[in-house]
């Protein structure tokens, strides 16, 4: 039965996009690498998964609008994937960058202290929901929200890939 208001193409489309993703991994974390050095195996996870780690829940403003989204922390993530946080990060881990890059290819970049929770009191999340509900497809299913940042440009949807880089030693 499909619910008053909503097409029967609306409906379709969304129970084949959820479907399509449930088991199937949506996001790739790559390039972890511990204070060591020595580089870790990438990290798939599912939707499954993420809807199986804590969960957060932020309030946000989006221009005159306001909405609830709920996923998880990307910190949380990274420490999944094996990425050191709080007091290992310092010296060369200080410089380490995370690319965060969309189905279409928009991407950002955040430095490893800016999602680290140790450092600062914002709360980058990988929302998989808005509102009670799965992202729209054209969102989906993983959007980065910031929520302490001004301007929604680094608010990626279609998240698909975390890479962690490092800079080049200096030449001295």
């Amino acid at each position: 039965m499909i619910p008053s208001g909503l097409s029967g193409i609306r409906v379709f489309g969304l129970l084949a996009a959820a479907s399509a993703w449930g088991a199937a991994p949506v996001l790739r974390i790559e390039g972890i690498a511990g204070r060591d050095g020595i580089s870790k195996p990438a990290v798939e996870f599912s939707i499954e998964d993420l809807r199986a780690m804590p969960r957060v829940t932020v309030l946000v403003r989006t221009g005159n609008d306001q909405h609830k989204f709920e996923g998880v922390d990307v910190a949380e993530l990274l420490k999944r994937a094996g990425q050191p946080q709080g007091a290992e990060v310092r010296g060369p881990i200080l410089s380490r960058l995370i690319l965060i890059t969309a189905h279409d290819g928009y991407r950002a970049v955040f430095s490893l202290p800016e999602l680290d929770p140790a450092f600062t009191d914002t709360q980058p999340v990988l929302a998989d929901r808005m509102d009670g509900a799965d992202l729209p497809v054209r969102d989906g299913p993983l959007r980065l929200v910031l929520p302490k940042e001004k301007r929604e440009s680094r608010w990626i949807r279609m998240v698909e890939r975390i890479e962690i880089r490092s800079l080049p030693e200096p030449v001295r």
